[in-house]
């Protein structure tokens, strides 16, 4: 799971929330100097958003660990109707799953805090 996201982009999205931020203290209208710094950042950034490649991410480590459950309950329903499978290898992916699981649900328990904390912060 790795994200690429260069600083211009990040640097270009922060001001940008920056100036609509501004906009609204203003009575909702973007000042010629905003305006024209909005449209320089835009320029910079012309690759995908900081939200994309997040959202990328994490449907691509929520589809491995989908995968992971797969095979740990295709695995289960063999050997219960007496393949040729080891418990062994049984155990091992019931274990994988399971820990690809808590690992998720960990990354998940950490972004949603950060953004709380991030959110609740004093403009």
């Amino acid at each position: 799971m790795e994200i690429n996201a260069s600083a211009q982009d990040l640097l270009a999205q922060i001001r940008d929330y920056q100036n609509k931020i501004e906009a609204v203290k203003n009575g909702g209208e973007i000042s010629p100097a905003i305006g024209n710094a909005q449209n320089q950042e835009t320029d910079i950034s012309e690759g995908p958003t900081f939200s994309s490649q997040l959202s990328k991410a994490f449907t691509s480590a929520i589809s491995e660990v989908n995968e992971l459950q797969n095979l740990s309950t295709s695995s289960q329903n063999e050997f219960q109707m007496g393949g040729d499978i080891p418990l062994t290898e049984v155990v091992m992916n019931m274990q994988k799953a399971s820990i690809a699981f808590e690992a998720t649900l960990q990354v998940r328990n950490k972004v949603l805090t950060a953004y709380q904390e991030i959110m609740n912060m004093p403009i």
